[in-house]
């Protein structure tokens, strides 16, 4: 496929590739409490991720997200796609991913929060990142039926969080 053949236009709405990892570990997920300079989101937890970076694709992405939240290296699957619609012409491409914990690896924390391994039927006891009591359920059913889910997000006029799931 070639750049000309791409039909290139900066008017044309665009989004912005991420990725969002969930490790398992028996019955408990790795999340991370996110640090107190990330506005909106301090305190809070969320899953392992970050931007693609240019010349890499969504899975390399991941791993190396993974790898340096927690300085491991995994195995990981797609698992959803989720089109974030900001209310602009740039939005959000989220990738998500599901992989196994190898082992009782040491944590590392680093600039973005503390990771910490949290029983998967006790998050509601936890201040989630607003859309993690929708993606953990999706991503994990995903990966027992060996599927992918899509997902868009938008906002409200008041600012709040509504999600569509592709049937």
């Amino acid at each position: 496929m070639s750049l000309d053949g791409q039909r290139l236009d900066s008017d044309r709405y665009a989004v912005i590739p991420r990725t969002l990892s969930f490790l398992l570990r028996q019955n408990e997920i790795l999340l991370i409490k996110l640090a107190s300079d990330r506005e909106g989101w301090s305190g809070r937890y969320n899953g392992i991720g970050g931007h693609v970076e240019i010349g890499e694709e969504p899975m390399s992405a991941a791993r190396r997200e993974v790898l340096e939240e927690t300085g491991w290296e995994t195995d990981q699957r797609l698992c959803g796609v989720v089109n974030i619609d900001t209310g602009g012409a740039l939005g959000i491409g989220l990738f998500i991913f599901v992989g196994e914990a190898s082992g009782d690896e040491r944590l590392l924390s680093g600039s973005e929060g503390v990771p910490a391994w949290l029983p998967v039927d006790q998050l509601s006891d936890h201040d989630l990142v607003e859309d993690l009591g929708f993606l953990i359920p999706q991503a994990l059913k995903a990966r027992s039926e060996k599927g992918i889910f899509f997902a868009a997000y938008s906002y409200d006029n008041d600012g709040k969080l509504q999600i569509t799931l592709t049937e």
